[in-house]
């Protein structure tokens, strides 16, 4: 097998806040933060014009934080962002965003867009997030915007998420970071950017190792970004290439009762992914005259993602042969054939999937910047396409159970897991966007998007799979700032956004046949697109000259209902994956954000967060949840309006600060609680929650001189034990070993990572 050494990608990318513009004031120049208002990251406004509180974060914040990823920094920074660890790897985060989700897991209704460089980042297939393709230093830039905007397209529900990536013009210079700790943990990173005012380049190599703080949990990641740049007097072109080569163990959620024996048990063993991407990618702009810039981008990416999954088993010997659950039904192998029952295919399934997606694309706009009245305007038209093509394999072979509840392969496949599913999906956009100053106070936008998408599926071992599904849709949005004062602007704004059902969502839609994620798949009724409505409104502003310093602080009231959304129903099975899609009509996502943060005395500086979320289904629906214990004789629970989204914690709040002891030394912390939450599986809200949680970390940083810089941090100083996820299973015959009961329905559970520290050095020329 090749090992491609190059590594990253230029992950989300869009909104990119470029801190540029001067204006004079009093003699003295302030700073304008501008932020790109669709995918492309050109043709940027100014951030206190946009109708909503957007959440933007810089190469330095990423560098000064310490974070692993991107996910990480978000989920201990910004505000009503959490992490849930449903595969509790550190580089395969669940994140959500007021609800809604951004996973690199199927089977989980994906609600944010992610865009890097104005690339499109979620996966074909399944819009999931692969979090693990791009190294934090190859990161200029990243603004999370808020509400469903239809300029960004397919999934924007929640929010959508724009990372910009460095260049040889933004980020000249060179770097070499180094660093290692608790579980054998230890990564190296390479940058080197240059430029000579005409051409310029930027390189960025990250290697992760670790043997992760879990039995059998080994994770490696290969990352590498590179950038070739020019920049002419009235134009720009960026060539950019990326690639990863990570292979990632995960062994996800372990039963509750399991945890007399150590939170670093894992239930069964081993659970691997491995992620192969290439990503090339061309964008630039020009100046058509001193008001009208014109900017696109193209590109190709291929990433095969395989899994390798050692799980329990629901199959039985039934009078000398395997036999299904129901204890009739005989499973049949490739040929057909009655499969008879051994010792060796007895206890265990491997589940094993490839996923092998190519995709190509552009974008082409014009942004605007003229008079109309004698008042500003600031006009965005564009259109964009994305093609994609998915190549599905999976299958299930059975298997046995090993002493430590690894998984030994029998050599036999299951006929109905043995799944050859190819896809295509077609994504045309139309986008435009307009800002204009009614006033010198008053800035009003209008945006708009009409998107249509072609889904073709094709079954190469029957056609059960076979369908074709075409879906289209305008969505509209308006909102306003008014700036009262210097110090406080309001806003609000009215948008809409939506996804389609994705081909993994509409291969796994049958409540009679359910499927295996992320495996087998069935035939596929049709799905309805969701579509979000969402109303926000609220104050921010800056309040300067104090202590001397200033306070940042903004509040927001926001809600979102989602029509026709689409959940995942498990049926049961050893675990809980075992189930289908399906609409189950409104759901709702409602709120209060509050955030401050502040600089003073030039080297205190301080942040803090409080989210409360009302996460809730609108519409009632009979649920199949057979391993929540509150179900009825046929494992359904009715979810009644009004019962709570499991997964969402209510209360998040957040708290950091950084205070540079002297000059050279700086000193940090950051604490982050959640409140409980239901489990997933018990949408009806019939089981206690999963328990409230507060985790402190520390980290400090010692410049000797500007080329050399010693670091560490503290994660959950007070080694508090939690779990962030939580869902109902069944334990089969997985914990006999153990001395525990078998088959029981069992809370499963994420468990969070004890306390670790880590050190490094960060040299620079």
């Amino acid at each position: 097998m090749n090992k491609i050494a190059v590594g990253m990608l230029p992950w989300f990318s869009l909104l990119p806040l470029a801190a540029a513009v001067a204006a004079e004031t009093s003699g003295k120049l302030d700073a304008v933060e501008v932020v790109a208002v669709t995918p492309l990251q050109f043709g940027g406004i100014d951030v206190k014009k946009i109708p909503a509180h957007v959440q933007t974060v810089s190469a330095d914040q990423l560098q000064e934080a310490q974070a692993l990823s991107l996910a990480d920094y978000m989920n201990r920074y910004l505000g009503s962002v959490n992490i849930n660890d449903a595969q509790n790897n550190p580089l395969q985060p669940d994140v959500q965003y007021r609800g809604f989700s951004a996973s690199p897991l199927m089977g989980l209704p994906q609600g944010l867009a992610v865009y890097v460089n104005g690339i499109r980042f979620n996966e074909p297939f399944g819009d999931m997030v692969n979090w693990d393709l791009i190294p934090n230093g190859a990161i200029e830039s990243m603004a999370l915007q808020p509400a469903s905007n239809p300029a960004f397209g397919l999934n924007a529900l929640g929010g959508s998420i724009s990372v910009n990536t460095k260049t040889g013009f933004s980020a000249p210079g060179h770097s070499f970071e180094a660093q290692g700790g608790s579980w054998d943990r230890h990564s190296e990173e390479i940058s080197s950017g240059w430029n000579n005012g005409t051409w310029g380049y930027f390189l960025d190599f990250k290697y992760f190792n670790e043997k992760g703080w879990r039995a059998h949990s080994p994770s490696e990641a290969k990352q590498g970004f590179g950038t070739l740049s020019w920049r002419g007097v009235k134009s720009s072109l960026d060539l950019s290439i990326a690639g990863t080569e990570n292979t990632l163990r995960g062994n996800g959620a372990l039963p509750q009762q399991m945890l007399a024996f150590g939170r670093d048990q894992v239930f069964t063993h081993p659970d691997i992914t491995r992620n192969r991407m290439l990503l090339v990618s061309l964008d630039g702009d020009t100046w058509l005259n001193d008001h009208n810039q014109l900017s696109g981008t193209m590109y190709y990416r291929r990433n095969k993602i395989g899994t390798y999954n050692g799980d329990g088993s629901e199959f039985d010997d039934c009078g000398g042969f395997m036999c299904e659950e129901d204890g009739v039904t005989q499973l049949e192998d490739l040929n057909e054939n009655p499969i008879p029952a051994s010792d060796a295919l007895e206890g265990g399934t491997i589940n094993t999937s490839s996923t092998l997606q190519q995709s190509f694309g552009f974008a082409l706009q014009d942004a605007f910047d003229h008079k109309i009245f004698g008042r500003n305007n600031h006009l965005v038209g564009g259109a964009s396409f994305d093609y994609g093509n998915a190549r599905y394999h999976a299958d299930t072979q059975l298997g046995s159970l090993t002493a430590d509840r690894g998984v030994a392969g029998g050599g036999v496949l299951i006929q109905d897991a043995h799944v050859r599913l190819t896809t295509e999906t077609d994504h045309y956009g139309v986008f435009l966007t307009d800002t204009y100053s009614l006033t010198d106070k008053l800035d009003v936008t209008v945006s708009g998007r009409y998107n249509q998408s072609h889904i073709k599926l094709r079954d190469h071992v029957g056609e059960d799979l076979n369908g074709s599904h075409s879906f289209d849709r305008f969505n509209p949005a308006a909102g306003f700032t008014y700036a009262v004062m210097p110090e406080l602007t309001f806003f609000g704004n009215y948008s809409e956004s939506s996804r389609v059902p994705t081909p993994m969502e509409l291969s796994c839609a049958n409540p009679n046949d359910p499927c295996r994620l992320p495996n087998a798949f069935v035939s596929d009724p049709p799905l309805k697109q969701v579509v979000a409505n969402t109303f926000e409104t609220g104050l921010r502003g800056r309040l300067k000259n104090l202590l001397p310093g200033y306070l940042d602080w903004n509040l927001a009231l926001f809600r979102t209902i989602n029509n026709d959304d689409i959940i995942f129903k498990s049926t049961g099975g050893v675990g809980s994956n075992l189930g289908y899609f399906d609409n189950v009509g409104s759901t709702l996502r409602q709120g209060v954000e509050l955030g401050l943060n502040g600089n003073f005395y030039e080297r205190w500086r301080w942040s803090t967060h409080y989210t409360y979320i009302d996460a809730s289904f609108e519409t009632g629906f009979l649920s199949s949840s057979p391993n929540n214990p509150m179900a009825d004789g046929n494992g359904d629970i009715v979810v009644q309006p009004g019962d709570k989204l499991p997964g969402i914690p209510a209360h998040q709040f957040k708290f950091s600060t950084d205070f540079d002891i002297v000059s050279a030394w700086t000193l940090g912390m950051d604490m982050n609680y959640n409140s409980s939450q239901y489990l997933r599986g018990d949408e009806a809200n019939l089981t206690a929650k999963l328990p409230a949680f507060v985790v402190f970390n520390l980290r400090s940083e010692y410049r000797f001189n500007p080329n050399v810089t010693l670091f560490g941090r503290v994660t959950n100083l007070f080694d508090r034990e939690y779990a962030n996820f939580g869902t109902w299973g069944n334990t089969g015959d997985v914990l006999d070993g153990l001395g525990l009961p078998g088959d029981q329905q069992s809370r499963f559970v994420g468990v969070g990572a004890p306390r670790a520290a880590w050190i490094g050095i960060r040299l620079t020329m």
